[in-house]
């Protein structure tokens, strides 16, 4: 087993750069009270994704633990730069040039010389990117929930009735779908409900496809198809880590608008939720702790409402509510998991020979 040195190394050193990145950047635009200031935001904005992200790197251990190491390494490394340069730089500026109609290199030029009129176009796109990402993660955690074959239930009366539901083909979709109906209809301004109904289906259809690629290889012959079953899980582990993402960016503007300060302290958060998520796969974790993923699927399930929710722009959550929400669902769970494990554990000892 690997020890938490070697664990979490990589992204103590990661930190300790991004933080430091931080502070010089500081130094150079406005002297030292600058560089402080900009020091301890990069901090809070790490702390701030990772509490946002703690669920997520649940959810990805329970892919990775199926992954070869092959692809357990490159969701180390190429996964890193994926996720911090792909998915919390690149994709927001992708999202507010197709929004604005605006050029791709005119957004960049945006973000770096002109923030406040970047985060404007950004915030201007939040319907679009809470629909997309409220789809998409509300199809997750039902998928968890909805599942006829779970045979562990955290929540008992109510998780086994909604197994049964399982038993219907796409219910999932269905119910998302319902929702993000009645939401777009209810709850969107006029102008916005065409852009947010086709962001949200863009979320939907994005899931199926993953899913379906998933589907296509047996878990029995995981070994014959080890590289493209490593790629689709590698796949569905990214737009995962985007729909995470997408809350988190928008929500660090309202901390600051320096584009340079939210990668340092995004990039610190993306990277221990990569070592949290190696962490649990390598000690067995979900194992020891048998309703850590129901917690982490229920926050994941709380992220989604509050997406789909705050596409009324009169509902507005703040982002350490969110967080702590799933925070919360990921205590709650491993509180239970310890009393099972306690109230089990005589249980599960083999019997003594004479």
């Amino acid at each position: 087993m690997p020890s938490l040195t070697k664990e979490f190394g990589f992204a103590g050193i990661v930190t300790v750069i991004c933080l430091v990145v931080a502070a010089l950047y500081g130094l150079r635009t406005g002297g030292v009270s600058q560089a402080l200031s900009y020091f301890l935001i990069a901090a809070i904005l790490g702390v701030m994704e990772l509490s946002l992200s703690f669920d997520n790197a649940v959810v990805n251990a329970t892919v990775l633990r199926n992954m070869s190491e092959v692809w357990q390494r490159r969701f180390l490394t190429w996964g890193i730069l994926i996720a911090v340069f792909g998915m919390r730089f690149l994709f927001p500026i992708v999202i507010v040039a197709v929004v604005a109609g605006l050029g791709f290199g005119e957004v960049i030029n945006l973000a770096f010389t002109n923030p406040p009129a970047y985060a404007h176009h950004l915030e201007e796109a939040h319907i679009p990117i809470s629909a997309f990402g409220g789809a998409f993660l509300m199809l997750v955690f039902l998928k968890y929930l909805i599942d006829p074959d779970k045979d562990t239930h955290w929540l008992a009366p109510i998780e086994r009735r909604l197994s049964k539901l399982g038993r219907l083909d796409t219910i999932q979709v269905f119910i998302t779908g319902v929702l993000l109906l009645l939401l777009v209809h209810f709850a969107v301004p006029s102008a916005e409900k065409f852009s947010a109904l086709l962001a949200g289906v863009i979320g939907i259809l994005t899931y199926v496809l993953v899913d379906a690629l998933g589907g296509l290889f047996d878990a029995d012959n995981l070994a014959a198809d080890a590289a493209k079953a490593g790629a689709i899980s590698f796949l569905y582990l990214e737009v995962l880590d985007a729909s995470f993402s997408l809350d988190g960016v928008i929500g660090a503007f309202a901390i600051t608008q320096d584009i340079v300060v939210i990668a340092a302290g995004l990039t610190i958060g993306a990277v221990f939720v990569r070592s949290i998520t190696l962490m649990l796969v390598h000690r067995g974790t979900l194992q020891a702790y048998r309703y850590l993923e129901h917690g982490a699927h229920y926050g994941i399930g709380a992220l989604a409402i509050i997406m789909l929710l705050s596409m009324n722009p009169n509902v507005h959550i703040p982002e350490v509510v969110t967080g702590l929400i799933g925070v919360g669902f990921i205590v709650l769970s491993i509180w239970s998991s310890l009393r099972y494990n306690r109230l089990n554990a005589h249980a599960e000892q083999p019997a003594l020979k004479d």
